[in-house]
């Protein structure tokens, strides 16, 4: 029953990213070839709304459900890790049209081509996990 919230909460949000063509592969199209804001503007909006909700849960100090404060540390300035890992996370993306949680969406719309993708991703969080840590952070 207490995770039925998050469930409801997902719901919402795929369907509203559904509902945005947010998940659509042509408006992903668009985005990468620069002939759309659409995809853009939803971005940009998710990473200004990301930095004030942060900077909120710091600096009122809001406490988690058990009542213990929400502890949101810096990350390290490593670049290879984000260089790498971009890049890697950028060519899935472009191989599949579709970001991860998108693969969930169109998924759940009948998209079943999707299990291939979601199999990929799911193989690749896995290989993740083995080699962490011999590869730099």
């Amino acid at each position: 029953m207490r995770m039925s919230r998050y469930i409801l909460i997902g719901i919402l949000l795929g369907f509203i990213l559904y509902k945005s063509e947010a998940v659509s592969w042509f408006r992903i199209y668009e985005m990468f070839r620069f002939q759309s804001f659409h995809m853009f503007g939803i971005i940009g909006s998710a990473i200004i709304s990301g930095i004030i909700i942060v900077q909120i849960i710091k600096r009122r100090k809001i406490k988690n459900q058990e009542g213990q404060e929400i502890v949101i540390k810096d990350k390290a300035k490593t670049y290879p890790r984000y260089i790498i890992g971009g890049f890697i996370f950028g060519c899935g993306w472009a191989i599949a049209g579709a970001c991860p949680a998108p693969m969930f969406i169109l998924l759940g719309a009948g998209h079943t081509v999707f299990i291939v993708y979601l199999i990929a991703a799911m193989t690749g969080t896995f290989v993740y996990g083995l080699l962490r840590k011999r590869i730099p952070h």
